[in-house]
């Protein structure tokens, strides 16, 4: 479990890096039939911001724990990418397609964690 929360915040630093807003850990790990432990949910303002806080999470999980995504989808339109890391899914949105999936709200009973921007 300690090891999914340094993910958890490595993946965080990762979309800061990049100035990626809106950063909500959403912990899943006490609802029964999740798919993951955690969501990292955030958006970057263009499609050309969400690729590059994609490329620095994946840089960053990577160089810090030596670990590749299982998946990663959505790179190419950058509408919504989802990066999979077995335990850990990340979620990075334009902010048009964040508001219309809300993701935050899908489970009502995870807790939910706002990070606040580093602007």
């Amino acid at each position: 479990m300690n090891d999914t929360k340094n993910l958890v915040e490595t993946i965080t630093k990762g979309i800061q890096e990049k100035k990626g807003h809106g950063i909500v850990i959403a912990d899943l790990s006490k609802i029964d039939g999740t798919i993951c432990q955690y969501f990292v949910i955030c958006h970057g303002n263009s499609p050309q911001q969400v690729e590059a806080i994609a490329e620095s999470v994946s840089d960053y999980v990577r160089e810090i724990h030596g670990e590749k995504p299982i998946n990663c989808a959505g790179l190419g339109n950058n509408l919504w990418v989802a990066i999979d890391y077995a335990d850990v899914l990340v979620h990075i949105f334009i902010p048009e397609t964040r508001e219309y999936y809300d993701l935050e709200h899908l489970w009502e009973d995870a807790k939910l964690t706002r990070i606040a921007d580093l602007d």
